[in-house]
């Protein structure tokens, strides 16, 4: 499924005929600069802008003889502007090319992936909406805690999915990066003024200390951007997978016409999609770890990094834009059954509402050590069959402190009602979402 999908607009920003036109679109750009303080003929560039083009073919082709792939690509953009070709590349070195054409496919990239995001934020709002007043149990430690809302779980992954958008785009624009400072960064090759006029014709900063490359620290913090958007991807889907468990069956997977589960039980509706998320997330955070082993090069510069990034760009990306593409196609295809998600809630027979009634037993006047042992008490020592709401306003230790009308009050859940119901509409505020 990921192989189809990098046939899409992600997909195509890491192709090598991409990244070779993002590095021609770089040469023609400082040719321009260069002619125009004087450094390079005028009629040099505009031969370059007329007649500057490659093949792939023939690059691979100088390649095997050069066994460098950068002089492949000048040589060939030189042999087809001809006679100014040897003003192709002047004054650069090829990680000028490289890592400005590389912060240009990282813009491509940004354009993408955000508007992905956008999409399943949409879905997730979409939803935390529409189950906003469907009551289901909270669980912590996979156990019973206090009711919750299954719209209010959802609107807490769109709060998540915001800051995860925001280091993103922070961390887009710090590596959105134009350098060409030359071999060892001192620009001896060309004037820095040439780096920063090629910044603005590129929609670029100009970095502020180049060795020959741009610090890695910048690609560093986008990847641990993306392997964190990946856990909140992966907190998502944990969550409906275990909501899926028979023993659970809150929330399904939708499921296409024709697709099976299972090859030899033809019962199966597996939560594949939650899983395959799950693994996506784990690659994720192991490019970020890749990233920042990336950070620390020799010297002015090491190529280490080089056949690191040669994976961890197109594959970090394209899995990204994927999972975020997947997710929010689960969401709106989930079912939701309301009806198990209250009849779970009555599995635990109201202690749901411990904490309330441990709450009212001290406002009422007993000490919170006190309280807690007769609610804990009671709740453990319930039998099969046995609600603690009942159980509670037959005690003379409890019934001294609240009335039974105060005690079916707490369990009726009215107040959680109402609290979940102004959390919601708090989020939504904060959210920028109307009610």
């Amino acid at each position: 499924m990921i192989e189809r999908y990098t046939r899409a607009e992600m997909g195509d920003i890491w192709t090598s005929e991409n990244r070779f036109e993002k590095m021609l679109r770089v040469e023609i750009a400082v040719a321009e600069i260069q002619a125009g303080m004087g450094i390079i003929p005028a009629e040099a560039a505009a031969e370059i802008k007329k007649k500057a083009k490659f093949s792939l073919k023939r690059i691979y082709e100088i390649e095997r003889k050069t066994k460098h792939d950068v002089i492949a690509f000048v040589s060939n953009v030189a042999e087809n502007v001809g006679k100014f070709g040897a003003f192709v590349h002047y004054g650069m070195t090829s990680s000028d090319v490289l890592d400005t054409a590389l912060s240009l496919q990282i813009l491509d990239a940004e354009k993408v992936l955000l508007k992905s995001a956008q999409k399943l934020r949409a879905s997730l709002l979409k939803s935390g909406k529409k189950y906003k007043t469907t009551l289901c149990a909270g669980r912590t430690h996979g156990i019973h805690a206090e009711p919750t809302s299954f719209g209010l779980k959802l609107l807490g992954f769109v709060a998540e999915l915001d800051r995860n958008i925001l280091r993103l785009k922070s961390a887009f624009a710090n590596a959105a990066i134009v350098k060409l400072s030359g071999a060892v960064g001192t620009y001896s090759g060309q004037p820095s003024e040439v780096e920063e006029e090629v910044a603005k014709i590129l929609g670029l900063k100009a970095e502020t200390v180049a060795t020959q490359v741009i610090p890695r620290d910048r690609h560093a913090e986008l990847f641990t951007s993306l392997a964190l958007l990946g856990g909140g991807i992966e907190r998502l889907a944990v969550e409906l997978r275990h909501l899926q468990r028979t023993e659970v069956g809150e929330v399904i997977e939708g499921f296409a016409k024709g697709q099976k589960g299972s090859s030899a039980m033809p019962h199966k509706r597996n939560p594949i999609s939650g899983e395959n998320l799950t693994g996506i997330a784990r690659l994720l955070r192991g490019y970020a770890m890749a990233a920042l082993e990336n950070v620390a090069l020799w010297h002015e510069r090491d190529i280490s990094h080089s056949s690191v990034e040669r994976v961890i760009f197109p594959d970090a990306f394209i899995v990204t834009d994927y999972a975020l593409d997947r997710l929010a196609g689960v969401i709106d295809a989930l079912e939701v059954n309301e009806e198990r998600m209250f009849a779970n809630m009555d599995l635990s027979a109201g202690q749901l509402f411990s904490s309330h009634l441990l709450l009212h037993l001290v406002m009422a006047g007993l000490s919170r050590e006190d309280a807690y042992q007769l609610v804990q008490s009671a709740s453990h020592s319930l039998k099969k069959g046995e609600h603690l709401r009942d159980k509670v306003a037959s005690q003379k230790k409890i019934t001294k402190y609240l009335t039974k009308k105060s005690i079916f009050e707490i369990f009726s859940g009215r107040s959680h009602k109402k609290a979940i119901d102004g959390q919601v509409k708090r989020v939504l505020r904060e959210l920028g979402s109307k009610d």
